[in-house]
């Protein structure tokens, strides 16, 4: 009886267009940023931010990014590795070549670049579509895969072709404990985020849908494809670069080539898959599912008494994983957040008949 909307009254269009019309749903988002912010650094174990929370954080914004291209355009991309890959490379070198560049100027001219690389691999999605656009953007992967190892200038003339970020810091304030890299990733998440669930409710958003619902429609009533493709693919890079550099400089601190590698590209698509496709909010519970499951599966056979080994492990994750994307795909096209989305409807009509 609590999720009512009685009395709650929308006097103009743009009161009626919020992010979250139910008040409640507003109160929900304020209280869970609320713990999220104050209470949850006091609740964790360092391990716990490092293993678990931080590349939750990162994952969901490399989620949101490949969302926006892939459920929101309807354009197909096997190359979101690479795109992360452009990011934290790009980050990198603008961090290390120009002395004294805050890290958020760094963090933002590597989704800059990212953009620029996500632009020019979007260029064939201007003619194909589907299965050979995959194959196209997936030429990312294998490109940004030799650049990083066989181009020197790019890791800086590294022997190894690792790289260091170094220390880091936001505003003359240190990032180097587990917690206040946490709230630093939560912050750029949050502002993403909601930058990216306006994007898609405004015009913009509404011409990437309209080409992914029927391209040739929409670009009878006057949508142009070429601003509406490149524009989802820039946007996506952008978000992706950002993540990707997130990941080498907050999660990994020094990393190679193999940390962008083409499994990074599936599990992102995998994600926005079992979170829903088309939801910046499934986007978040697809990256939370896989950062969640993995662990599950690894202490259930404990807990039962069961010896499993970290190979056995493994190969069932894979299976586990396969499996429930072949189920979502069949069962629940639009997966978790669809789930989510009838569950709150329920709740909205309860305990009345519907």
């Amino acid at each position: 009886m609590f999720y009512r909307e009685n009395g709650q009254f929308k006097t103009s269009y743009a009161a009626d267009q919020q992010i979250f019309p139910v008040l409640q749903d507003k109160w929900a988002i304020l209280g869970l940023l609320l713990v999220a912010f104050v209470l949850v650094p006091f609740m964790f174990s360092d391990y716990t931010f490092k293993a678990v929370l931080i590349p939750f954080l990162i994952m969901s914004l490399g989620a949101i990014g490949l969302n926006i291209l892939v459920g929101y355009c309807g354009q197909i991309s096997l190359g979101t590795g690479a795109f992360m890959a452009a990011g934290a490379y790009a980050a990198y070198n603008f961090h290390v070549r120009f002395e004294g560049m805050p890290l958020i100027l760094s963090l933002i001219g590597g989704g800059l670049v990212s953009m620029l690389v996500g632009v020019l691999f979007g260029l064939p999605s201007l003619r194909i579509r589907g299965l050979y656009l995959a194959v196209a953007t997936l030429a990312a992967q294998f490109f940004m895969d030799w650049l990083t190892s066989r181009a020197a200038w790019v890791s800086n003339y590294s022997s190894s072709g690792s790289v260091s970020a170094g220390k880091l810091s936001v505003f003359g304030m240190a990032i180097e404990t587990p917690v206040q890299k946490y709230l630093f990733c939560l912050a750029i998440l949050c502002v993403l985020g909601l930058m990216a669930k306006n994007l898609v409710r405004g015009a913009i958003g509404r011409e990437w849908m309209a080409m992914r619902d029927m391209d040739v429609a929409a670009s009878v009533i006057g949508i142009r494809p070429m601003y509406a493709k490149l524009s989802a693919f820039a946007v996506s890079s952008f978000i992706v670069g950002i993540a990707g550099a997130l990941w080498g400089f907050v999660h990994l601190g020094a990393w190679e080539p193999a940390a962008f590698s083409l499994d990074r590209s599936f599990q992102l698509l995998f994600m926005i898959i079992i979170g829903g496709l088309g939801s910046i909010v499934g986007s978040i519970f697809g990256a939370a599912f896989f950062v969640l499951l993995p662990i599950f599966l690894t202490q259930v056979p404990h807990w039962l008494g069961l010896p499993l080994s970290t190979a056995t492990a493994t190969y069932l994750e894979h299976m586990v994983f396969g499996a429930l994307i072949v189920f979502f795909l069949i069962v629940e096209p639009h997966g978790l957040a669809k789930l989510w989305a009838t569950a709150r409807q329920k709740l909205r009509l309860w305990p009345f008949p519907h």
